[in-house]
């Protein structure tokens, strides 16, 4: 396979640092980016990660590893391997070493509310294991291109400083999803909200558009000029826009709004499409996914 240029390549990003910190944070909001995460990994086997990345899932594809003391004596060759990396020949991603800290009463209060022993404190402190750890991890820290240190931080506080650090506008931008359904059918359990237009008149009873569905031009027409349907999306979607706009402060990405009908097929097909048309005009990714249609 002929080597992509380095523009044309992803992203390596290395995860390190302490116990604690969030590495399985940051790890977790790497891979919602569309990194291909690997955890616990050696650092030896990082070309063999890169090469099968590449022939499954293509150059571009970005990746992040986590690596940590966990990894044994594998671990004391990865300031080598970054190293090999910095020179201009090397080819292959370039590499970010991302090091996560937190200052030691913090570290000790998290690994104590998880209930689990450090993996340096053998048969001594938590603390002791810490210790041993930073004075193993002392080098990489100095050494990382971004430092982050958790000890403030909530996890969407964490989730928000990753995002900023390596999402693109592509990944970090709201995804929203609009599905309708019928009530016939269940409501959508991992829906967020949930709108019923059984309120407006029924197509069903109309002869010539009982066939159609609401991604027809005349149902979907019919359904809009009823009474309430525009005063409906006047008032919903504004909702919709807010509270999308508080989910990227969460750093929530991504949002089910579920719209039913009877069954399924005229009402909440229509609607369907005209919230996630004005959603989409207001600047947010959605679409429309109709997960009856055709079933009656």
């Amino acid at each position: 396979m002929t080597a992509a240029p380095p523009d044309e390549r992803g992203e390596l990003v290395v995860v390190t640092g302490m116990t604690g910190a969030g590495r399985s944070t940051a790890a977790k909001e790497l891979e919602d980016l569309g990194y291909f995460v690997v955890d616990n990994l050696p650092p030896s086997l990082l070309p063999d990660v890169e090469r099968l990345v590449d022939e499954s899932h293509g150059p571009r594809r970005s990746i992040a590893v986590v690596v940590d003391v966990r990894s044994g004596s594998f671990f004391a060759g990865l300031r080598g391997h970054l190293a090999e990396r910095a020179t201009p020949d090397a080819g292959g991603r370039r590499a970010t070493l991302l090091f996560l800290d937190a200052a030691d009463d913090v570290l000790v209060r998290r690994q104590e509310a998880a209930r689990r022993p450090h993996p340096l404190q053998a048969s001594g402190r938590l603390l002791d294991g810490l210790t041993r750890e930073r004075r193993v991890l002392a080098d990489l820290r100095a050494e990382a291109d971004l430092l982050i240190d958790t000890s403030t931080l909530n996890v969407h506080q964490l989730t928000g400083r990753i995002a900023e650090a390596f999402g693109t506008p592509e990944t970090t931008a709201l995804k929203v999803v609009v599905i309708s359904f019928g009530f016939k059918h269940g409501i959508p359990i991992d829906a967020d909200f949930v709108a019923d237009m059984r309120f407006l008149p029924n197509p069903h009873w109309v002869p010539e558009l009982r066939p159609r569905t609401g991604r027809d031009p005349e149902v979907s027409a019919y359904v809009l000029s009823q009474p309430g349907a525009a005063e409906f999306l006047d008032a919903y979607v504004p909702v919709l826009t807010g509270v999308a706009e508080g989910y990227l402060r969460q750093n929530k990405r991504f949002m089910r709004v579920a719209v039913g009908c009877t069954g399924g097929k005229h009402r909440s097909v229509a609607m369907t499409e005209e919230i996630a048309a004005r959603l989409r005009a207001a600047g947010h990714e959605a679409k429309a996914v109709h997960r009856d249609l055709g079933r009656e």
